[in-house]
């Protein structure tokens, strides 16, 4: 039986690499740590870089996970598979909350919206599937840039323009929005994307705990706030259904 292709070896060696360790890596950094000559480890990068597995900044020269490992691994869970369990738990949503309910997965830095549950009244909406959310101010986008490591790199990365006043684009104060996020399990965006429109988001996970979409309901600010703040009973009603399809999903309890 044939050997193992060491060339494929070492590219599956940096990948892990850039995947565990610090965000960035250098060249020297990954020679040194697996072993490799300069030019080996540059080649290899290189390659990995032209398919789209690795990125390189720009400013310094480093390099770091790319997003085509993303969409390889959403193939693991295909979308159509994350719509086909969110059908039943997001229509109930929409119902118990009288919002609209949106499914949205990692996409071109951006969150790529996969179905979308109209408000359930008499008024005239339009279909959002296939539509662009921004992963800066978005709910759907805080959340899966706080749970989804290649989301935050996209974050990071991406040219953050101010849709309102009230979007928030400066690096610092997006990590402390998404450590709330983390905290709390749920991200909220009150008038950041779009005036007068607030939404609440919670991450969907699979059967390996890892993040793979998520959902989120959106609405007049007036209906979504009291006083100021998020409705609690809109934050529980999104988490419990972000739940119950991550448990379709195979996630178990958590």
């Amino acid at each position: 039986m044939p050997g193992p292709i060491q060339s494929l070896t070492r590219a599956a060696a940096i990948l892990r690499l850039l995947a565990g360790g610090e965000r960035r890596l250098g060249l020297s950094d990954v020679a040194s740590s697996l072993g490799l000559a300069k030019g080996t480890a540059h080649g290899i990068l290189r390659t990995l870089q032209q398919e789209g597995f690795v990125e390189q900044d720009a400013a310094s020269g480093k390099y770091q996970l790319g997003a085509e490992l993303l969409r390889l691994g959403n193939s693991y869970l295909d979308v159509h598979e994350l719509r086909a369990r969110a059908l039943v738990w997001t229509d109930d949503l929409a119902r118990s909350s009288g919002e609209a309910v949106y499914l949205g997965v990692l996409h071109q830095q951006g969150v790529l919206i996969v179905h979308h549950v109209f408000r359930p009244d008499d008024s005239r909406q339009v279909l959002e599937v296939g539509a662009m959310h921004p992963l800066h101010s978005s709910a759907l986008g805080k959340v899966l840039s706080a749970y989804d490591p290649v989301a935050h790199n996209e974050l990071t990365d991406l040219k953050r323009e101010p849709l309102t006043p009230r979007t928030i684009t400066e690096l610092p104060d997006l990590e402390g929005v998404l450590d709330l996020t983390r905290a709390r399990g749920w991200a909220s965006d009150l008038e950041e994307t779009w005036d007068g429109v607030a939404s609440i988001a919670a991450p969907i996970h699979d059967r390996r705990k890892v993040p793979v979409g998520a959902v989120a309901i959106t609405g007049a600010v007036e209906r979504v706030c009291e006083d100021g703040d998020i409705r609690a009973q809109l934050v529980a009603a999104v988490r419990d259904c972000a739940r119950s399809v991550s448990r379709d999903l195979g996630a178990g309890r958590f």
